[in-house]
């Protein structure tokens, strides 16, 4: 877990440290998941963006099933969320841990605590593309 704990901090650091112009947050509301955007910007590789963003969970509520183009690091804030990666067991994450989700995998998020739950999610993604695809 500390690899992961390193991971996410190391993102965040270069996430954080790029020249941004003031950023005004951005909220998507769809039913009891919230997303508020919180940086947007290009990536010193062509073609290339990061995105972050505060996704939080009502109790009980599940992301779909979906990929991104490019990667994750998912770093849960809040509550205990369980994640489902194609071809691996589920996991389970409390406030404090995260998880690489490696370009285009299917997965889903679902909130299993009894409150809220929230992650910071950290996207390396190919900018032409939409942030999110929906699996079967």
């Amino acid at each position: 877990m500390k690899t992961h704990l390193l991971l996410a901090a190391a993102a965040l650091l270069v996430a954080t440290s790029l020249p941004l112009p003031a950023v005004q947050a951005q909220e998507v509301s769809l039913g009891d998941i919230k997303r508020i955007d919180l940086v947007r910007n290009d990536l010193s590789v062509p073609g290339r963006e990061v995105i972050q963003a505060l996704i939080e969970f009502g109790p009980g509520v599940s992301a779909a099933r979906h990929s991104h183009p490019g990667d994750e690091i998912a770093y849960v804030t809040e509550g205990l969320v369980e994640y489902q990666l194609e071809g691996r067991p589920p996991i389970t994450l409390k406030a404090g841990e995260s998880l690489f989700i490696p370009n285009g995998t299917p997965h889903s998020a679902r909130n299993v605590g009894t409150g809220k739950a929230a992650e910071l999610a950290t996207y390396f993604v190919e900018k032409s593309k939409p942030l999110l695809v929906l699996s079967k």
